[in-house]
C-alpha cells in the first residue's frame, strides 16, 4: 500500500504523481475505518484529503508552517506526519488527539479547537520569521464557516499590510457544522458562481503589468482593473473585499484536483506579499453517506457501520440534557411569545434545531460569532424580548467581555444555557466546560444555576426567565443514569434542596454530581462500607450563585465535615464559593472539595475522566466512610 510508505512529508515528496491518487483513496479508507470505531470529525477530513496532500507536497514541513483553523480537519495531516501507526488510538485515552496539539508533534505548529484563530496565529509566525530574517512559507487554512468569526477579519485586516510571503487558504465547503448563514456565506456563493471575472482580472493584471508607467500610474490602473471586473461582471464581488484588505486573491480552484492545487500553491508561495487562495471542497468527499449528509457526519460521537454509514443507536439511550433543554425551551416559548432562541452555528449540538422548526421566526443562528450572539441578545433584551443563548460552556468564553459589559453591567435579562458544562470526553482540553462558574460567579447581577437531572431543567429555565436579570444555566453533555428521578421541588432563588438526611458529613453537590452523591449514599446505606446507619446528608445545591449561605450555616451546626462535589475546576468553582461563605461568616467546620484539579484534562472517556478526579460513587462513599468512622472513634 502507498500509505505505508509515507511516514513524513519527505516520503510523500518521493511518490510518483499516480501514487498520490492512490494515497488519497487509502487515506479516505483509513479515515472511515477509524471514525467508524472511535467517532470523530469525519466529513471535514474527507473534504481536505487532496488539499492536505498538496500542502505537504508543495511545502517543506516542518520548516514551513501550516496553521489549521479549529484543527478538527487535521487528521490527514496527522496521518502524513508520522502518526499513521497510532491513528487507531484517535481520541482514545492516551492516544492521539482529534485536534492539532503542539505537544504531540513538531508538525503541529499551533494548537486549536475553537474557530477563527488561524490567520492571527499564522500572522504572528510570519512576523517572527521576518524579524529573524528567515524565509519560510507560512500558511493559514481557514474554513468559510470560520469567516463568520470577527477575529478572522481583525487578522485579515492586519495581515494585509505584510510585505512578505503569507498565504491564507480559504477552504470553502459551504458549511461549518450546519450550513453557513449570513452575508459572508452569500458573498462566497457569488465568488463560486463567477469564475469568469477572475479570468478577466488576471488578463487585466497581465496587460497593466507590462505598461511602462511609474508607481502612481500603476495604482491608477489597479483601480481601473477593479473597475473592469465590475464592468464585465457587475454582480461579481470576487476580489474586491480581499484585495481591498491587501491580499492578492487567487481562485476559486478545485480543492480535489491535485495538479491544480499544487500549481496554485507553488504560485502563491512565490508571490511577494499576502495571498488568499480560495479552494472549493466537498465536505465528506469520497464517502457517499458523508457526502449525502455532511451535517450528521461532521462529528460522529458513536460508532457506525463503515459499509452503510448507518449510525449505531443504543436501544436504552435516555434523553440527554440537550434534549431536555430543547423541550423546555419550546414549552416556555409556547407560553411567552417574547422568548427567542439564539445559537452560534450550533443548532444541532444545542438541539435548538428543534426550536427552529417550531418557531422559525424566533430562532437566530448568527454563525461562529459568540460575541455577536451575546451582544445581539443584550440589544434584544433592551426592547422587551427574552433571549435564550444556547452556547457550549467552552465557547461562551469567547464572549466574556459581552457577558460582562453588555449584559451584566446593564443588568439585562439574557439567559445563557451552557451545554457541555463539565467533562466532555474525547474532544480534549479545548472543549472542556470546566471554567464557567469561576468566570461567571464574580459578576454582579449574575445568577448561576445547575440542574441535577434532566427533569429539573424546565423549572430552572422557567425560574431564569422570571428573574428579569442575567442568568447562566449550566448542564453537561449526555444524560444522567435515571436512577434518581424524584419530582423536583419548586425552585426558589438561591435556595438548595436537602435530598437525604444523615449525620457527620454533609455532601453539597452541584448539577449532575448530585447523582454521584446519591449513589454514594445508597452504597453507604447498603452496609457495603460497614454500618448502614452511618450515612451523610445529601444536598442538591442548585445555585452556585447566590449560594444558599443560610443552609450552609445550619449544616455547620450539626455536621463535622462539608464535602463539596462539582464537575468544574476547583479553582474558583462551587467549592470555593462554599469556602468563602464559611470564612466570611467566621464558621468553624472542615471543608473538603472534590472536583477538577488545576490541570488540563486530556481526551478520554467521560467515565474515566470522572474517576480520575474522584467523581465516582465508590470514591465519594469511601471518603465519607473514612470521615464517619473517624468521627465515631473520637466520640467513643
Amino acid at each position: 500500500m502507498v500509505i505505508e510508505r509515507v511516514n513524513s512529508p519527505a516520503d510523500l515528496k518521493a511518490l510518483s504523481r499516480d501514487d498520490l491518487d492512490v494515497l488519497a483513496v487509502e487515506i479516505r479508507e483509513l479515515l472511515v475505518a477509524t471514525c467508524s470505531r472511535n467517532g470523530g470529525h469525519l466529513a471535514p477530513n474527507l473534504g481536505v484529503v487532496e488539499l492536505t496532500i498538496a500542502l505537504h507536497r508543495a511545502l517543506s514541513l516542518p520548516d514551513d508552517k501550516v496553521v489549521w483553523d479549529v484543527s478538527h480537519q487535521a487528521y490527514v495531516h496527522k496521518i502524513l506526519t508520522g502518526r499513521r501507526d497510532r491513528f487507531g488510538t484517535l481520541r482514545q485515552g492516551g492516544g492521539i488527539s482529534g485536534f492539532a496539539m503542539r505537544s504531540e508533534s513538531e508538525y503541529d505548529q499551533f494548537g486549536a479547537g475553537h474557530a477563527s484563530t488561524s490567520v492571527s496565529a499564522a500572522y504572528g509566525m510570519a512576523v517572527a520569521r521576518d524579524l529573524a530574517g528567515r524565509d519560510e512559507t507560512v500558511v493559514a487554512v481557514i474554513g468559510d464557516g470560520a469567516l463568520t468569526g470577527g477575529l478572522a477579519y481583525e487578522a485579515l485586516n492586519n495581515a494585509g499590510q505584510l510585505n512578505s510571503n503569507f498565504i491564507v487558504i480559504l477552504n470553502d465547503n459551504e458549511m461549518s457544522i450546519a450550513p453557513n448563514v449570513g452575508a459572508v456565506a452569500s458573498y462566497l456563493s457569488v465568488l463560486r458562481a463567477k469564475p469568469f471575472a477572475q479570468f478577466v482580472r488576471e488578463k487585466a493584471k497581465d496587460v497593466f503589468g507590462h505598461m511602462p508607467f511609474g508607481g502612481a500610474a500603476r495604482k491608477a490602473f489597479a483601480s481601473a482593473e477593479m473597475g473592469a471586473i465590475r464592468f464585465v461582471a457587475p454582480s461579481e464581488k470576487a476580489a474586491v473585499i480581499f484585495e481591498e484588505l491587501g491580499f492578492r486573491y487567487m481562485g476559486p480552484v478545485d480543492g480535489h484536483n491535485l495538479d491544480t492545487l499544487i500549481d496554485a500553491l507553488d504560485t502563491a508561495k512565490n508571490l511577494e506579499g499576502p495571498v488568499l487562495l480560495h479552494v472549493r471542497t466537498v465536505k465528506g468527499k469520497g464517502y457517499a453517506p458523508a457526502e449525502r449528509d455532511a451535517r450528521t457526519f461532521h462529528g460522529v460521537s458513536s460508532a457506525f457501520d463503515a459499509d452503510t454509514g448507518k449510525l449505531e443507536v443504543k436501544p436504552d439511550a435516555r434523553p440527554t440534557f440537550s434534549d431536555a433543554f430543547a423541550s423546555a425551551l419550546m414549552t416556555v416559548a409556547e407560553k411567552n411569545p417574547k422568548v427567542i432562541g439564539i445559537t452560534a452555528a450550533m443548532p444541532d449540538g444545542t438541539k435548538l434545531s428543534k426550536f427552529a422548526k417550531q418557531f422559525p421566526e424566533r430562532f437566530f443562528d448568527v454563525g461562529i460569532a459568540e460575541a455577536h450572539a451575546v451582544c445581539m441578545a443584550a440589544g434584544a433584551a433592551t426592547n422587551g424580548l427574552k433571549p435564550v443563548c444556547a452556547i457550549y460552556s467552552t465557547f461562551l468564553q469567547r464572549a466574556y467581555d459581552q457577558v460582562v459589559h453588555d449584559v451584566c453591567v446593564q443588568n439585562l435579562p439574557v439567559v445563557f444555557c451552557m451545554d457541555r458544562a463539565g467533562l466532555v470526553g474525547d474532544d480534549g482540553p479545548t472543549h472542556m466546560g470546566l471554567y464557567d462558574i469561576a468566570y461567571l460567579r464574580t459578576l454582579p447581577n449574575m445568577t448561576v444555576m445547575a440542574p441535577r437531572n434532566e427533569d429539573e431543567l424546565l423549572p430552572m429555565l422557567e425560574h431564569a426567565l422570571a428573574l428579569n436579570a442575567p442568568v447562566a444555566l449550566r448542564y453537561p453533555r449526555g444524560s444522567t443514569s435515571g436512577r434518581h428521578l424524584d419530582a423536583p421541588a419548586p425552585i426558589e432563588q438561591g435556595k438548595s434542596e436537602v435530598l437525604r438526611r444523615g449525620k457527620g458529613v454533609a455532601i453539597l453537590a452541584l448539577g449532575n454530581t448530585v447523582d454521584v452523591a446519591l449513589d454514594a449514599y445508597d452504597l453507604l446505606a447498603s452496609g457495603e462500607f460497614g454500618r448502614s446507619d452511618l450515612v451523610p446528608t445529601v444536598v442538591n445545591a442548585r445555585f452556585a450563585k447566590p449560594l444558599d449561605a443560610a443552609l450552609v450555616e445550619s449544616l455547620v451546626a450539626d455536621h463535622e465535615v462539608i464535602l463539596t462535589l462539582e464537575e468544574h475546576s476547583l479553582a474558583g468553582g462551587f467549592g470555593s464559593a462554599v469556602v468563602e461563605s464559611v470564612s466570611d461568616r467566621g464558621l468553624d467546620v472542615r471543608i473538603e472539595r472534590i472536583g477538577i484539579a488545576d490541570e488540563l484534562v486530556q481526551h478520554d472517556s467521560p467515565a474515566r475522566q470522572r474517576a480520575r478526579f474522584g467523581l465516582s460513587a465508590q470514591h465519594v462513599a469511601e471518603r465519607v466512610s473514612r470521615v464517619l468512622e473517624h468521627s465515631q472513634e473520637i466520640h467513643r
